[in-house]
């Protein structure tokens, strides 16, 4: 049986690492409820945008070799911005499909235009920015900028984002997104940029809380009346064995 010094100082080792990690226990816990019990596609915003896309179809295109005849096409797509085509080349050229005429940047009307075809009727635009930067921590972190921001007058805090280069949409955000993203940086334990599972403080973290609940164990084990009087019958008997085998 385990003396009791050393069981007083694994039920220290024990109080300590559970104040010491408890906090971040209550989030991994919260975190996990929210996460279990909301619609993704919810926290996605799918309820804020159109369920049917009316593409139209375009005619009288030219062709970007004819236009450009300079340019090494590496890739090209076809798309439509604010409803006219466009061809967007090598992922860094958007040219008019029926001019030629190449497309520098997106304005604030047309990048509304674009969010208004994917956003429902229903929502009312109440401003527009234009953002060329953002932090780790923004909504909109690792996409492409410049970008255009449109809010809505909601009290969702919806903001639609549109990318400046392409005239693509690339994505809304609202307030359970955001609740969502910053209980995601709490479950990852990912301060910095909210995305890295494999970094050191929930390395560390997950080890405590491992060696919490194994501490945890062997103090059940150390203090249990049941255990205590299991191996207080069993050293009875290894007594009395020894005492038959010494006469």
């Amino acid at each position: 049986m385990v003396k009791r010094k050393t069981a007083l100082k694994i039920r220290q080792a024990h109080r300590y690492l559970g104040i010491f990690i408890g906090i971040q226990f209550i989030m991994w816990t919260v975190s996990g409820l929210y996460f279990s019990w909301t619609d993704i596609d919810e926290i996605h915003g799918d309820q804020f945008l159109k369920t049917e896309m009316k593409h139209p179809n375009f005619s009288g295109l030219g062709s970007p070799a004819e236009f450009s005849p300079e340019i090494e096409i590496n890739s090209l797509q076809l798309k439509e911005v604010a409803g006219e085509p466009y061809y967007w080349i090598n992922e860094e050229i958007l040219q008019n499909a029926r001019t030629g005429e190449i497309k520098e940047s997106l304005s604030e009307t047309e990048a509304v235009q674009v969010a208004n075809q994917h956003m429902i009727d229903e929502l009312e635009v109440t401003g527009i920015e234009r953002i060329t930067s953002t932090g780790e921590h923004h909504e909109y972190r690792g996409r492409p900028l410049p970008a255009y921001v449109i809010s809505y007058n909601t009290s969702e805090n919806i903001k639609a984002y549109v990318s400046e280069a392409d005239g693509a949409f690339r994505t809304l955000r609202h307030r359970d997104w955001r609740w969502f993203d910053f209980l995601w940086m709490t479950h990852t334990m990912d301060y910095e940029g909210r995305d890295d599972f494999n970094n050191i403080i929930l390395r560390a973290f997950s080890l405590l809380g491992l060696i919490t609940v194994l501490s945890g164990f062997l103090l059940w084990y150390t203090s249990s009346p049941t255990i205590r009087k299991f191996t207080n019958k069993k050293k009875k008997k290894n007594k009395k064995k020894k005492a038959v085998a010494s006469h």
